[in-house]
């Protein structure tokens, strides 16, 4: 179990270093985030983009980049597309998204010729620190898919359940949660929710516990299970919220990040290698554990 994101880092300094292949890197904050895990001697890099802008940028840092640790790039096409062929070609053991649209870097991950692609679902999972709770939680999918159907919410969770089991823990607890933990035929999600459970107990997801239907505050509170009299592995101690819809894990989270003392990182987990995916406006702090988590996954 990891409490916070600094047992998530010192998880990954008791490992050999990575190499992080960062995709438009032209982006004082993510170069900001790379140089710090490298000074470390936590990651190591290939940077693609921008070959002026990012010596400029890391002058600017306190940083002399090696030519050959940037990999020159015109356009945002050609970084993703660069970036990820450093992961086929196995320079590389995962990557980030610098100054660019997610959409960009997703198009180079599924090309069927020169992609990296597992040919399965690609989703986000959040992964949280939030003042008051005993462990760092995962929220999936918030980001990549907005109406899954029960198939796609099947990958969403066997991504979310693997990155887990590379985080350290032998069995997640999920929580597949809905508006009410009672099955109703008119609320669809809770009819998957169902579904999933069932077909967690058959093994389909390997090591985990699937709970569900089951409100939030059932998969969070203890308080609220001895209240409510409701006992299950997942009563306040879920490591891994799966959500409806993506809409719902984009609220809860950035609701969270406004008001409730949390910090974020973002993965997006389904193919060949871990991606750490942040918005352009993502802070230094952001990003640098979003790497760390990576890094962790990719072990």
């Amino acid at each position: 179990m990891l409490k916070d994101f600094k047992a998530l880092r010192e998880q990954v300094r008791s490992g050999a270093p990575k190499t992080v292949a960062v995709a438009c890197a032209h982006d004082a904050h993510t170069l900001e985030a790379v140089l710090h895990a490298s000074a470390e001697g936590i990651l190591r890099y290939l940077l693609v983009g921008h070959r002026d802008e990012i010596v400029a940028i890391g002058r600017e840092l306190g940083h002399e980049i090696a030519a050959d640790a940037i990999v020159d790039a015109d356009t945002d096409e050609e970084a993703a597309r660069i970036a990820v062929g450093l992961i086929r070609e196995g320079k590389a053991d995962f990557l980030q998204k610098g100054y660019m649209q997610t959409a960009t870097i997703l198009k180079a991950v599924v090309n069927k010729e020169t992609g990296i692609g597992t040919g399965g679902v690609i989703s986000h999972t959040a992964i949280i620190e939030i003042a008051g709770y005993h462990k760092l939680l995962g929220v999936a999918d918030g980001g990549m898919i907005p109406h899954p159907d029960l198939e796609q919410k099947k990958g969403i969770l066997r991504n979310a359940v693997e990155a887990f089991r590379a985080l350290g823990y032998d069995r997640p607890l999920v929580a597949a949660v809905c508006a009410a933990e009672t099955v109703s035929p008119k609320i669809q999600e809770t009819v998957d929710a169902a579904a999933l459970k069932e077909a967690a107990l058959a093994g389909e997801f390997g090591s985990c516990y699937v709970e569900g239907p089951i409100s939030v505050d059932l998969a969070l509170d203890k308080e609220s299970c001895e209240i409510k009299k409701y006992d299950s592995p997942v009563s306040g101690n879920t490591d891994i919220l799966l959500v409806p819809y993506m809409a719902v894990g984009n609220i809860f989270v950035k609701g969270l990040l406004l008001y409730g003392n949390t910090r974020m990182v973002g993965i997006v987990t389904g193919a060949k290698c871990p991606i750490a995916l942040n918005s352009r406006s993502a802070s230094f702090e952001e990003k640098y554990y979003s790497l760390m988590a990576c890094a962790a996954i990719c072990r």
